[in-house]
């Protein structure tokens, strides 16, 4: 297509646009038009009819067909450039990053703010060159640098997790001195008959005053215990702070359930005694 037909095409589908399909045969196709015409030995007019007829053609705006042009007049090639990605300099070395771990070994992993002051005096007051660059870092840097592999391969500490003892429900041997609400509760089956399932007895005593209350239940259960156990606390005229099978009292060492502790808000307190009773 000569230079007068394409400044005719121009004219007439000044609104028509085309698209090309894949850009590397966009590329080449402008290359080919450029090489063909002798863009360079164009009069400016003539540049700026084929500048259109590129645009309008393949679909691009102005600007990228004026960066395609400029690269042909300067490579003589129409390429896409390659991609380069901004990098900014390092400014701590590897030996940097070494001379970190090292330091956070020596310290036992001190905090940031810290660290960063070991850092500055190293270089500032006890003059150790290899300091420098360090000296000068800010704490949020710093744990970048404790964030990266290099880092890492040379200090990895782990530390399990501490529990922490909650003491709910504390088993420890009763100290009455003389005060009533030390209970010890027993349960006896009277045995079966026929069959059928005798009941089962339950007897709490203090150990202090001897008040002793008796009930009797057909099943071990919590459905079945606690309404009964209910009525027992409620009938001894002080506050239960502990309770034992009388099964295991003969030892001295046997250990009692302490009722002073807080327990769990969905359990009332004298779970404690169920599970005594079923110990």
């Amino acid at each position: 297509m000569s230079l007068e037909q394409i400044r005719a095409l121009v004219a007439a589908n000044s609104v028509m646009r085309f698209a090309g399909q894949r850009r590397q045969e966009v590329y080449e196709w402008v290359e080919r038009t450029l090489v063909r015409h002798q863009y360079a030995g164009l009069r400016k007019p003539d540049k700026g009819v084929l500048r259109l007829y590129l645009a309008q053609m393949t679909g691009l705006k102005r600007a990228q067909v004026t960066r395609l042009i400029t690269g042909y007049q300067q490579t003589g090639r129409v390429i896409a450039a390659p991609y380069l990605r901004a990098r900014f300099p390092s400014i701590y070395t590897a030996a940097d990053v070494e001379l970190l771990s090292y330091v956070d070994r020596a310290h036992g992993n001190l905090s940031g703010p810290a660290t960063r002051r070991i850092l500055e005096r190293e270089y500032s007051e006890y003059g150790q060159a290899a300091y420098q660059r360090l000296a000068g870092i800010s704490v949020a840097h710093l744990y970048r640098l404790r964030a990266t592999q290099a880092y890492r391969k040379r200090n990895t500490t782990y530390q399990p997790t501490r529990p922490t003892p909650i003491p709910i429900g504390e088993r420890r041997k009763p100290q009455p001195q003389g005060k009533p609400g030390y209970l010890r509760v027993d349960t006896v089956h009277q045995g079966d008959r026929d069959g059928n399932k005798g009941l089962y007895h339950i007897n709490a005593v203090d150990e202090v005053t001897q008040w002793e209350i008796v009930a009797a239940t057909p099943h071990i259960s919590e459905l079945w215990l606690l309404p009964i156990l209910e009525d027992m606390l409620q009938q001894f005229p002080f506050v239960i702070r502990a309770s034992i099978p009388t099964t295991a009292a003969s030892s001295s060492t046997t250990p009692w359930r302490d009722c002073s502790k807080s327990c769990s808000s969905n359990k009332p307190a004298h779970g404690l005694i169920i599970a005594a009773t079923t110990a």
